[in-house]
């Protein structure tokens, strides 16, 4: 079963839907600003892909930040910003129980969640 995480309402989490919509992939949606994501998770997913490509450092919330804030020099930190600003999170983040992608692609979707 393939699991996307990320916000409902942003432009790169329509296409994720629509693509799997268009391809006939069935998926779960796990809004992570109404839901938040479990810390265990968040480590989980920092130790198979790094923290680094799961901080959102282009988006509003992360311009918003003091620069306290964005000085992420390791791992705990990274995951208690992710924590208390899931929005900081990029999207979607996409599992399929053995495999995790950052991002959407139409390329890497298909060879990815197929």
């Amino acid at each position: 079963m393939v699991t996307i995480y990320g916000i409902k309402n942003c432009a790169t989490m329509k296409k994720a839907f629509d693509w799997c919509e268009a391809h006939g992939v069935e998926y779960a949606f796990h809004d992570y600003k109404k839901q938040g994501v479990p810390r265990e998770r968040l480590v989980l997913w920092c130790q198979n892909i790094g923290w680094k490509s799961l901080v959102n450092t282009r988006g509003t919330t992360w311009r918003k930040l003091t620069p306290e804030q964005q000085d992420l020099a390791t791992q705990s930190k990274a995951v208690a910003l992710m924590i208390e600003y899931p929005s900081v999170i990029k999207r979607p983040v996409v599992e399929t129980g053995t495999q995790l992608l950052v991002g959407f692609d139409p390329q890497m979707f298909d060879s990815f969640v197929r």
